[in-house]
């Protein structure tokens, strides 16, 4: 709700500061390499992560490795049926913007070189739409990236941690990690992607209602990095379940 000239209490009920109940689901499919449903609030992501030993041909005998990534949204994700870009015979160009902001987001922190002549792919499926999908399949796919580089003997490949999460102004508040609604009509949305050794990866930043001043993109900044350090906790934790589980699906 609203209350004076900002948003105090948001209609979830969480303050402007908070994110949502977010939670990982491990091992959800049997022959991947690693696996995960992320729930964000309404939001659902499943990540699944493959390693093969295959490269694409210009990489060919340069001894390295590759990541990258593919994203869809599901039939159902949204309140309506969306038809399958396959059965369209072509990526949308919002799918194949996520999609490549996945891959190089995932790529900058992997040594690939010491992944050999092998390809990760990081495959997001959003199961369920409530804004903040690319979020969380950069954040859900670092932990299925990481869970599949351990258990294939190749953890010194990663570089470190890895997280996004989006922060906006709404009605004057700055809020983090933003649900459909509150998306749907920010001022200014940005989504922040960034590593636990203080950089940023992407930075997406869009003046939606009106422009914004350096001070309140300072401020997005914090806000957004207080949230990706909770998330690194939600990592760390994820990991460390996953590595205690081995591989067995439900974990």
């Amino acid at each position: 709700m609203t209350i004076g000239q900002g948003i105090r209490i948001r209609a979830d009920g969480r303050a402007p500061v908070d994110l949502r109940p977010t939670s990982v689901e491990l091992d959800v499919q049997k022959w991947t390499s690693a696996s995960a449903i992320i729930r964000v609030g309404g939001t659902h992501v499943l990540c699944a992560a493959t390693i093969e030993d295959r490269i694409p041909p210009h990489l060919r005998g340069k001894g390295t490795g590759w990541v990258t990534a593919e994203y869809s949204m599901l039939p159902g994700a949204t309140s309506e049926r969306s038809q399958r870009e396959s059965v369209k015979g072509k990526l949308g160009g919002r799918t194949h913007e996520i999609q490549r902001l996945i891959g190089r987001s995932l790529r900058g922190i992997v040594d690939t070189t010491v992944l050999g002549e092998r390809t990760v792919t990081v495959d997001c499926d959003v199961l369920q739409a409530d804004g903040g999908t690319r979020c969380a399949s950069i954040t859900g796919g670092w932990i299925v990236l990481a869970l599949a580089l351990r258990r294939a003997g190749l953890e010194r490949a990663l570089r470190g941690h890895l997280a996004a999460v989006s922060v906006g102004i709404v009605e004057e508040t700055l809020l983090l990690d933003l649900d459909y609604t509150e998306d749907s009509r920010a001022e200014v949305d940005i989504n922040v992607v960034a590593t636990d050794a203080g950089t940023y990866v992407e930075i997406q930043g869009t003046a939606e209602g009106r422009a914004f001043h350096r001070g309140e993109l300072d401020r997005l900044l914090t806000l957004a990095d207080d949230g990706i350090a909770r998330l690194f906790s939600l990592q760390a934790e994820a990991l460390a379940r996953g590595s205690e589980a081995g591989t067995q699906p439900g974990s």
